[in-house]
């Protein structure tokens, strides 16, 4: 059974991941932190979803059973886990969060004590772990040496001063009209706390949880509402956060959806400007449109790749020593801030940023038209390596011979191959897309 996919361990709630499988999961992750242990406490927080409680409940009765003491937060955002776990001196972190599932699915995601997500090696310790029955066995705490747990109710205080401090000393947000989308998720209390004592007037909507409704056709994934709201209450942005909080969707005060990509674009030129910028670089991944690439060049800032997936954005920022990088699909980091994409946080950079500039949404988070792309889908038999497939190579260089970028790769989870091609002449990114996806369905 693998457990670990790239954001965790993730699935339906009640099947694939079960009380008995959780909390095996948990003893496993207890005896993988004990080896690096300083505080013997592990802290855990949730989002708003019904099945949380049954995980909560599962994790808490592995952790104690090998020796931890657990500190129990209830819903907050996954940003916040990753801050607090560091600043409670927590030797991890654990997020009950199926981020931007439906109510049916949940996960488990975990920090170490820097609040860092753990990578593929730690990751794979943990599951040879739980698949050693003897050593689960022998790890056992008895007597004095069980763990324990308590719950706290007043950390939101210190993730909200800590946001609120990311903010600059010199702006407000007085007069600022925002329409506020909390998904029924994690954010539902932090999110207008902040905007409402940093002066904005908001209008929040979907910040009722009921256990099932997260997510639902509402916040980062459905920001329909917000961009009718923003029109109806002439609000000067929309705001739209997924489950937990970590991906972030702008709206225009056009009620318009801010494309990722320019987003990315018009922040990392921001921070530029205001001296904020480590490395001149910023971080996107391979799904990221040429046309980000080609705006930075022009502002002398670099754009580096990175496979898809925040963890892996993050990675290649430690690397080359960046502070700022992001997906176009609203994961959103500022390594100064947050130790991984964090909505609010990029929510109060972004009014920063239009605040700074004295113009409206739609001027400043538009500063670069998009590329044509096109991405096709194409069943396949057996997911042949790329490299092993003749006569691929020589139709790519091609292609890259049309001024044409290409992204191929299997999906994780289908008998699939997702084509991608983006060039700035739409009808030869469009004919070398049939001669591509033709020559595709006859080899796979």
């Amino acid at each position: 059974m693998k457990l670990f996919g790239t954001d965790g361990v993730r699935g339906k709630a009640g099947e694939y991941l079960d009380a008995i499988t959780v909390l095996k999961l948990a003893k496993a992750a207890g005896i993988y932190f004990k080896k690096y242990s300083t505080t013997k406490k592990i802290l855990v927080g949730k989002d708003t979803r019904r099945s949380g409680y049954m995980i909560e409940n599962a994790l808490v009765s592995g952790l104690t059973s090998v020796g931890y003491n657990v500190i129990q937060i209830g819903p907050m955002p996954t940003p916040a886990i990753a801050y607090l776990t560091e600043s409670m001196r927590c030797d991890a972190g654990i997020m009950i969060s199926a981020s931007h599932n439906p109510f049916e699915d949940n996960g488990i995601k975990f920090f170490n004590n820097h609040g860092d997500k753990l990578g593929i090696e730690s990751e794979a310790e943990i599951e040879k772990i739980f698949h050693n029955d003897d050593l689960l066995q022998a790890e056992e705490a008895t007597g004095r040496n069980i763990g324990s747990s308590k719950r706290i109710d007043d950390v939101i205080g210190r993730y909200i001063v800590s946001i609120k401090s990311s903010f600059p000393h010199d702006l407000a947000l007085n007069g600022i009209r925002v329409v506020l989308d909390c998904a029924n998720g994690a954010a539902y209390k932090v999110a207008p706390t902040i905007l409402d004592e940093l002066g904005a007037d908001v209008i929040t909507v979907n910040n009722k949880p009921n256990g099932y409704n997260i997510n639902e056709s509402c916040g980062a994934l459905h920001p329909e509402e917000v961009c009718n709201l923003v029109k109806e209450y002439r609000a000067d942005i929309g705001i739209a956060l997924d489950g937990d909080a970590d991906r972030l969707v702008v709206v225009d005060e056009e009620g318009e959806v801010v494309d990722g990509d320019k987003l990315l674009g018009a922040l990392a030129l921001f921070l530029k400007n205001e001296k904020m910028l480590k490395g001149d670089a910023c971080v996107a991944t391979v799904m990221s449109n040429k046309a980000l690439e080609d705006f930075l060049a022009i502002h002398k800032i670099g754009l580096i790749r990175a496979n898809v997936g925040d963890k892996y954005v993050l990675d290649e920022m430690k690397k080359n020593g960046v502070n700022f990088g992001g997906e176009q699909s609203g994961h959103i980091i500022f390594s100064d801030v947050a130790k991984t994409g964090d909505g609010l946080a990029s929510a109060l950079q972004v009014l920063a940023l239009i605040l700074r500039s004295g113009k409206k949404a739609s001027e400043v988070l538009n500063p670069f038209e998009l590329y044509p792309q096109k991405l096709v889908n194409v069943k396949v038999l057996e997911k042949k390596p790329l490299n092993e497939i003749d006569g691929l190579e020589d139709i790519l260089k091609g292609i890259r011979e049309k001024g044409i970028r290409e992204l191929i790769r299997y999906s994780g989870t289908e008998n699939k191959i997702r084509l991608l091609l983006e060039g700035k002449d739409k009808k030869e990114v469009e004919k070398s897309m049939k001669e591509l996806e033709s020559f595709i369905k006859k080899v796979l």
